[in-house]
């Protein structure tokens, strides 16, 4: 998986602790993890704010350093409100297998069961696409759909609609077969939320709250922020740390629309390591189960949730990704600790939450993103790098000229503007991520190099 545009992979990744905390230590401890944030932050120019929640056996505690914004002196705690982006399909699962435990639906349901008889769902070799397939990313679903044609690229999934979710599944040929192998999907998770709250008569977010958020007595996380929540919430911010637009996902909202705090994220946490008991208990222990391999070393995929495997112990893990926010979720039930960092920029903080779980996973060493600035050009050099790029197989750059702009659209992603810095390099605005378009002796262009998180990929030109 090409790691460009992250912010819209509502992604994932891994990280390292210090051992069940004690009364004596706490104070030691929260000054050393305030002191990763905070070089996270003044030092690294990675994020604005950030919080870590921290529960085992003992209880809970929350660490922040920051602003809420740039403006805004407050720091960040257990009440702050960010945008979860991803860690939202682990709510998806947990509706889905509650559905299966009260018997309204079944892992084995095809998908077409609950859908219009308009709608003409993919199928491979006889096979059916199921709600199980849907939740574990194996429906062979791409990550995005083909006609995600935004009208604000700072709001991308705004103006998605039912009607071309449906439009696209209608007219997608799948490329492989069903069930085969794991390809993250927020498509399908966001088909699989939409398909729930259909069964249930109702909208994705009232479901999420009647049948999670209220037995767990989660009263900060929703999709549309009360006034209250929205005087709580961080400034969300890109990789450059410009600020950024909330996201609003209303037709997928079961990929990614959830916003929430550490607090609330605590008191989930607190639930799926069984130290709170509900209704939802036994339904949420088994999301926690493999169902799959992704094909990738040490990671598997559960129902909603992935499960690292590395370092002697097991890591159930989510995280998410929106255009301003980044979060991380994961808990080891062999000692009994959970963690949750909230950061209100999109740059990745994986690694601090897996480095708190287990010491083994280092933290990144990270430098300051640069700041760039365009150049003027004579556009008509623009016509040279119209063209399709082959990154790697399925994965094409797509450069054209609009109004006089250079735009690039990556398979499976929306298109964005390209700057220049010379007459053959180029960067993103909203994403740390440079283009160099390389000519051959006759000054013919032949290929682009992709520079992105210290590496350098070349798609030949096709």
């Amino acid at each position: 998986m090409t790691k460009l545009f992250t912010r819209f992979a509502f992604l994932f990744l891994f990280l390292p602790f210090l051992p069940p905390l004690q009364a004596a230590q706490d104070e030691t401890n929260s000054a050393a993890i305030r002191a990763i944030l905070q070089e996270r932050i003044d030092k690294n120019k990675k994020s604005v704010g950030i919080v870590v929640g921290l529960i085992d056996k003992s209880g809970s505690r929350v660490v922040g350093y920051g602003k809420l914004n740039k403006d805004r002196v407050q720091e960040p705690d257990g009440n702050t409100v960010f945008e979860i982006g991803s860690i939202t399909k682990v709510f998806t699962a947990i509706l889905l297998a509650d559905m299966v435990e009260r018997g309204e639906v079944s892992l084995s349901d095809p998908i077409s069961k609950f859908l219009p008889k308009s709608v003409k769902t993919p199928t491979k070799d006889g096979k059916e696409i199921t709600l199980l397939h849907l939740a574990t990313h194996t429906s062979g679903l791409p990550r995005l759909p083909d006609n995600l044609d935004m009208k604000n690229a700072d709001n991308p999934y705004a103006d998605y609609t039912v009607a071309q979710m449906y439009d696209f599944l209608s007219r997608h040929q799948l490329t492989h077969g069903i069930g085969e192998k794991y390809e993250y999907s927020n498509y399908g998770a966001g088909l699989l939320g939409h398909l729930l709250a259909l069964k249930a008569g109702t909208d994705y977010e009232t479901l999420v709250t009647k049948r999670i958020c209220a037995p767990l007595k989660m009263s900060s996380t929703a999709i549309k922020l009360s006034p209250d929540m929205q005087a709580r919430l961080a400034q969300g911010h890109n990789e450059v740390l410009r600020p950024a637009s909330n996201w609003d996902i209303p037709t997928l909202a079961g990929a990614g629309a959830l916003r929430s705090t550490a607090n609330d994220m605590l008191l989930f946490l607190g639930a799926n390591l069984g130290f709170t008991k509900s209704a939802l208990t036994p339904v949420i222990q088994k999301t926690h189960a493999t169902q799959n391999s992704t094909g990738r070393p040490n990671l598997e995929i559960a129902l909603g949730w992935h499960i690292l495997k590395k370092h002697d112990s097991e890591i159930i893990w989510h995280n998410g990704g929106t255009g301003g926010y980044h979060s991380f979720i994961g808990f080891d039930k062999s000692k009994s600790l959970g963690v949750v960092v909230l950061s209100n920029s999109t740059n990745d903080i994986d690694d601090i939450g897996r480095h708190l779980l287990n010491a083994k996973f280092e933290l990144v060493k990270l430098e300051p993103v640069q700041e760039r600035t365009a150049i003027k050009v004579d556009p008509k050099i623009y016509d040279a790098y119209v063209g399709q790029y082959e990154l790697a197989p399925g994965f094409i750059f797509d450069v054209i000229v609009e109004n006089n702009q250079l735009m690039v659209q990556l398979t499976g992603q929306p298109r964005f503007p390209v700057f220049p810095e010379s007459e053959t390099k180029f960067f993103y605005k909203v994403v740390d991520a440079q283009l160099t378009f390389q000519k051959d002796g006759n000054g013919k262009v032949t290929s682009l190099i992709l520079h992105q998180g210290g590496r350098d990929q070349t798609a030949k030109k096709k």
